[in-house]
């Protein structure tokens, strides 16, 4: 899939009442399929029944004691963050968590490589979403020059080696790569600077990376030709429609994991048993939320 396509329109970061999201899919810069669009009411009614089917699949990790980890890696803005807060809306965060590391403190800097990511694996029966991961090192890192020529030939050749005893260990490991075309990634900038409740989201670093479009297209070519592997292969989610992202990517995670229905049998709520002993303190001496609304 080509990351350099320039759609002929975006869509706004913000839910709009259709989906606004290029004409076409990006499947090959030679090959452009026209496509129907996404109304809102589509999206959120197949939504809902993904988001039930994940909740199928969490009591089927938890029962089979199965260890699940997911990575979400891609471009700046292309949505990964979207499509975590959409797979973990329903689920329990005992089960199901979210990992989103920050820089590595000055210690961690001298430990193995991948040491920091151990701790966050998951035990039976949870499955982690890794918002980024040890790939940082294949691509901000190696863009931005954070780490030298040796360190990063090291993780090329070390990290298959790794994944391969992470799966013989027992754990699944599926990894998603989140394609945005230059052009879209550029308005979801913009969108992000015109809202301040969403300013934050863009660091210096993002604004780096805008001038480096074409090094980080070269840094992903070489890390997936060193780490597409077959016990761990690379997914690619077209990411210039966040809705259609968000569906195809979970629809795909759930046909990667063969689960059955556990959903417990309808529960009978038991009467409250009174007890006359008990007297509630006066309300006058607790302290309440103003009620401003």
């Amino acid at each position: 899939m080509s990351e350099d396509a320039t759609p002929q329109t975006g869509g706004a970061e913000a839910e709009p009442a259709e989906d606004s999201a290029p004409a076409y899919t990006r499947a090959g810069d030679a090959r452009k399929t026209p496509r129907q669009k996404l109304t809102k009411r589509v999206y959120e009614a197949e939504l809902a029944r993904l988001q039930e089917e994940l909740v199928k699949l969490q009591e089927w990790i938890k029962d089979q004691g199965l260890k699940v980890v997911v990575i979400f890696e891609g471009r700046d803005a292309a949505g990964k963050g979207g499509v975590i807060k959409r797979i973990t809306l329903r689920l329990n965060p005992r089960v199901c968590r979210v990992v989103a590391l920050a820089a590595p403190t000055e210690r961690e800097q001298t430990q193995w490589y991948f040491q920091r990511y151990v701790p966050h694996l998951p035990a039976a029966g949870e499955m982690v979403l890794l918002d980024r991961s040890w790939y940082n090192r294949a691509g901000v890192e190696r863009v931005m020059g954070f780490c030298t020529d040796e360190e990063y030939r090291e993780f090329l050749h070390s990290c298959p080696t790794f994944e391969r005893m992470l799966v013989r260990s027992g754990i699944i490991l599926i990894k998603y790569w989140f394609s945005v075309s230059d052009a879209e990634q550029e308005r979801r900038f913009h969108a992000r600077i015109e809202d301040t409740t969403r300013r934050w989201k863009l660091s210096p670093m993002d604004l780096e990376s805008r001038t480096r479009w074409v090094e980080y297209s070269k840094a992903k070519d070489e890390m997936f030709a060193h780490t597409d592997i077959k016990q761990a292969p690379w997914y690619v989610v077209d990411a210039d429609s966040k809705r259609r992202a968000r569906l195809n990517c979970i629809s795909h995670l759930l046909s990667l994991i063969p689960y059955e229905d556990l959903t417990p049998a309808p529960i009978e709520l038991p009467p409250r048993r009174d007890s006359k002993a008990y007297v509630r303190p006066p309300m006058s001496e607790q302290t309440f939320v103003p009620e401003r609304y």
